[in-house]
């Protein structure tokens, strides 16, 4: 009996990210990727829903003149982009990455992903209600703001080249597309798009000012910490198994992908901050979001590119979230998981 032939014909020995057998059941057993099986079971035990939130002092401060003109265009404008961002993130999912990846438990976090990115959606919905913001301002800037279809534009030409109906991963050159998208979703929408603007408004609530709208943006960010870091084992996993398209030509176009994004964000951050606001101004965002670039360049197995300095060090206290508040009590309780996310 040839026992390393059975071994190899076991469907945990079989399994792989992409290009794998066809799928037809979602066979998780036996695991073979523990880490997207580790992700899904955190995405779980961090589950929320916005309503839970309140907003009675936010509908507040929203009607009185606490805030300033400026202030309320930094809000607007985070509102307007994630709004679309989180339905666009969701889309590509659907569409464009769950049907490339071949495995059970690879595909049962991005089911779980899915749903928090409708939860996310929901979010910015309940916000807009709560607060009697124009629904069409909000949802509609990334066709009216420029800083923001830029955005957009940006990461829908990467999902539509996955809706070829011709796309296949059976190439070299069309695992690079994938690889693309991935990183063009995980690394750059997740991974720097979104954060400055959780810098944003997170300000916000460090400063006691929008408490529920900023306590629903810190449960959003809980989640896309996750997201970013299944994405980036997801990436680092099909390179591990297709080492022959991670080429140095290959490199230096994504190297580049990321500093076109580099420049769109900092141009949003102009943008949402034309005077600046208490502490937040536009030059900082400009070595903010090279610091994060150089960051998420380093997971991804590339070299910084820029060796800026994080000019907002009460972020690493922010998004420390071992603890969080109860929804209903009021008082402090431990998150299970909180101590296997990974902050940058």
């Amino acid at each position: 009996m040839n026992l390393e032939f059975e071994e190899a014909q076991t469907p945990g020995a079989q399994k792989r990210l992409i290009n794998g057998s066809s799928v037809d059941v979602n066979q998780l057993m036996p695991l073979k990727y523990k880490w997207a099986w580790e992700h899904y079971l955190n995405g779980c035990a961090n589950h929320w829903m916005p309503t839970e939130v309140p907003m009675a002092r936010d509908i507040e401060i929203w009607r009185s003149s606490t805030l300033s003109a400026n202030e309320r265009l930094v809000i607007m404008r985070n509102l307007g982009f994630f709004a679309t961002a989180e339905s666009l993130v969701g889309n590509n999912l659907v569409l464009s990455i769950f049907k490339q990846i071949t495995n059970a438990e690879c595909r049962q976090y991005l089911l779980r992903q899915a749903f928090e990115e409708a939860v996310h959606t929901h979010a910015f919905l309940y916000i807009v209600e709560s607060l009697g913001l124009n629904e069409r301002e909000v949802f509609g800037m990334y066709h009216d703001i420029p800083a923001i279809a830029r955005k957009d534009d940006f990461e829908m030409k990467l999902t539509s080249a996955l809706l070829d109906p011709n796309f296949s991963t059976e190439t070299p050159e069309g695992i690079q597309t994938f690889l693309k998208n991935l990183i063009g979703y995980y690394v750059i929408m997740e991974g720097i798009f979104f954060y400055s603007g959780f810098v944003m408004m997170l300000s916000f609530h460090r400063r006691n000012l929008m408490t529920g709208v900023g306590e629903q943006f810190q449960y959003i960010l809980r989640d896309e910490t996750i997201h970013l870091n299944f994405g980036i084992d997801l990436i680092n996993g099909i390179k591990a198994e297709n080492p022959d398209v991670w080429t140095p030509t290959f490199k230096q176009h994504i190297s580049e992908l990321i500093k076109e994004a580099v420049e769109l964000e900092i141009a949003y951050a102009q943008d949402c901050l034309p005077q600046g606001i208490l502490g937040l101004n536009a030059e900082a965002f400009r070595h903010y979001v090279q610091h994060i670039a150089d960051r998420r360049l380093e997971r991804i197995g590339l070299p910084a590119l820029y060796h800026a300095s994080h000019p907002f060090p009460w972020m690493s206290e922010t998004m420390d979230l071992s603890k969080e508040k109860n929804f209903f009590e009021t008082r402090v309780t431990e998150y299970k998981s909180a101590a296997t996310l990974q902050w940058d």
